[in-house]
């Protein structure tokens, strides 16, 4: 990721405080460009629809549609958009899960202001991420 380089990004949490923690984060580095988000996993796909985003930071846990089904249909519809999940789930199943979906990343709530930063890096830098509680 270039500083020159815009990143667009789509936040999907149903937690309105939890996604401005999260935009309060990434407005750090400028290039980090929060385009829009959504409250469930079915209106970030119904948002997908119209914008691709070059990434988008999906919680597990929502109404409607949780992040793992949507971060499977992203997959499938967009394949080129880099999916981050973040979420307070520790357990290793989720975790599996989201890995088999091909996730680029998965980090913790608890530890975002750390995480963050670093999977943003590492997954512009084509690896993957994942919080270093779950290693």
């Amino acid at each position: 990721m270039s500083p020159k380089d815009q990143v667009k990004i789509i936040l999907a949490d149903d937690h309105a405080m939890v996604r401005r923690g999260i935009k309060k984060i990434l407005q750090e580095k400028p290039e980090l460009i929060v385009t829009d988000e959504a409250s469930d996993g079915q209106e970030l796909l119904d948002k997908l629809e119209t914008v691709t985003p070059d990434l988008v930071i999906v919680d597990i846990s929502m109404p409607r549609m949780g992040g793992l089904e949507a971060a499977a249909q992203i997959k499938c519809l967009h394949p080129g958009v880099k999916i981050l999940i973040l979420t307070m789930h520790r357990d290793k199943e989720f975790l599996e899960k989201a890995m088999e979906i091909g996730v680029d990343g998965y980090i913790l709530k608890e530890k975002m202001d750390v995480d963050l930063p670093r999977a943003m890096e590492y997954i512009f830098a084509g690896k993957t991420y994942t919080s270093p509680l779950l290693r």
